[in-house]
Parts: structure tokens; sequence; C-alpha cells
């Protein structure tokens, strides 16, 4: 196998990874992965023992025990872009020797949670319900960097999504990528079910007007009516697509729950949201460890 260059993997001069500062053996095999850098510790307090705590940048990690579960906590900052450095680095601290920079043999299989908020795109989709992805629908384009891509894709949700919105031919073709079957049945009841949209943006890619016209301003209602074979897009939200997209390249499972938040339909926002994400953080940590 061939040398991995200093350039393409930096590691820190302590041994850590460039951008999240983490050692291999500070990572636990399960990552909770947030946007928030604050709600890591709204779940590592419920830990039974916490290792370590580490911070660099909007990266921040807690890594930790319940009931005799080891766990990794791992705020993400907001974005595509952070995810393609969060998940392309959380895979090189277990599948590449940081001593020889080579490539290990086998792979080994990390199981990625996200834990988000997010807006329902449906009318009947209630504030404070969850939301659990079967599928990531991305509008960022970022899989289209790697030759993978296109082998990993659900091309018939896409090419009917594309159909049905007649997409912009100036905008990054959309994709969507089915999450892990294994975490969505272990973690998933109780919740609703269908394709999460991940945007490039929290305004105008998600139909938000305040000072800029859009290019697409019926983008929400193509969205809301779009349907393939039972499935319907359930909310919006801006990591899940690249989450489960670089994570089914690499041979990981993801699976995404987002709280519902608001409702872009009926227009309703639930300003007290942090109380009802305490309560399901703690039935969560609870389903992971079951």
């Amino acid at each position: 196998m061939n040398k991995i260059e200093k350039s393409e993997l930096i590691i820190n001069p302590d041994g850590s990874i460039y951008h999240l500062k983490i050692k291999p053996e500070h990572l636990a095999d399960t990552v909770i992965i947030v946007g928030d850098p604050k709600r890591v510790e709204q779940i590592s307090q419920h830990f039974d023992k916490i290792e370590i705590k580490i911070q660099n940048r909007e990266f921040v990690t807690h890594t930790g025990t319940f009931k005799n579960k080891r766990l990794t906590v791992l705020a993400t900052g907001i974005g595509t872009d952070n995810i393609d450095i969060v998940v392309n680095e959380l895979d090189a601290l277990v599948n590449i020797n940081f001593k020889t920079r080579k490539r290990k043999e086998g792979n080994k299989v990390l199981d990625i949670i996200r834990l988000g908020t997010s807006g329902a795109i449906q009318a009947d989709i209630s504030v404070n319900s969850f939301v659990i992805a079967e599928y990531g629908l991305g509008f960022d384009g970022l899989i289209h960097f790697y030759r993978l891509g296109n082998e990993i894709q659900d091309h018939g949700i896409t090419e009917a999504f594309i159909n049905h919105t007649q997409w912009g031919a100036d905008l990054a073709r959309p994709y969507v990528v089915k999450g892990s079957s294994k975490l969505l049945k272990k973690l998933g009841k109780g919740m609703i079910n269908g394709i999460t949209a991940t945007s490039p943006g929290f305004y105008g890619p998600q139909g938000r007007v305040l000072r800029l016209e859009l290019n697409y301003p019926q983008i929400n209602k193509l969205v809301e009516t779009f349907s393939y074979n039972g499935y319907k897009i359930t909310n919006f939200e801006m990591e899940t697509s690249a989450l489960y997209g670089l994570g089914k390249m690499l041979g990981h499972n993801t699976i995404t729950i987002c709280a519902i938040i608001a409702n872009r339909i009926t227009g309703e926002f639930n300003e007290n949201y942090k109380e009802i994400m305490n309560n399901f953080i703690i039935d969560l940590i609870n389903r992971i460890t079951e």
C-alpha cells in the first residue's frame, strides 16, 4: 500500500489528527455527532464516566462510558463541508496507521449517529416530534467529488426527484443515499421515517427570503409535493446527505435523527425545544446501549 503524504493526512505534533485534534485511542466505536458544541456536554453529562474532553475550533469531543458502553460525542459544526472533514478524519483514526501512514488491512466500522434539530416540510409532521432519515437527499454536490459517489446513490429516487422538480442546470446535481438499516431498526421505534433533504445553506437554499430574491422560489413546494413509492421528504437540514454518502463509501453505519423544532408549512416554531431535546438524549443513549 502506498504511503499517504504529509500534505494529504495532516497529523499534529502530538499525534492527533489535524482538525479534530484527537488521537486514535480517544475514539469510541459508536460516535454521536451534533452540530452545536454546547450539545456535547448536554449529552456527556449523562455518562457514568468521561475519559477525555478535547476542543479545537468548533470541533468538541467528549469520550466516556454509559452503562459500560464506550461512546464518543463530537460537535461537527454546521454544513456538509464540516461533515467532509469529520467523517474522513474519523475514518482515518480507525483505518490508517498514523506511524506508517498506510491504510490498515480490513476495514473497521464505526456507528455514527447524528442528532440534530430540523424544520419539517410536511404539514402533518408536528413540532416536537422526531424524524429518523431512512434516506438523505443532498443538494450540496459533495459526493460528486468522489469516484464511488455514483455507485452508492439510489438512482431511482434521485432521478424521480430531478424530474419532479425540473432541477436547475446551474445547481449541483441532487443525490440520494440510504442510511444504515441496522441503526434505523435499532433506534427508530416510534419515530417518523422518511427522506431528509440536506441543503448547502439555511436561507436561500431552503426557500427563506430576507432581502435577497430567490432564483427558485418554488423549491419548498416542489420538495413538499415529491413522493416516491410512498416516501416523502420529511424535513430540511444541512448535514445528512454528506454523512450518508461518505459513510457508505467508507463502509460505516450512519443514521440521522432530528428533533422537529419548526414546521415550514404551518409556520410553527418551538422556542423551548431544549427541554424536549434533553429528555430525548436520555432516551437515545439508552437505545444505543440496549
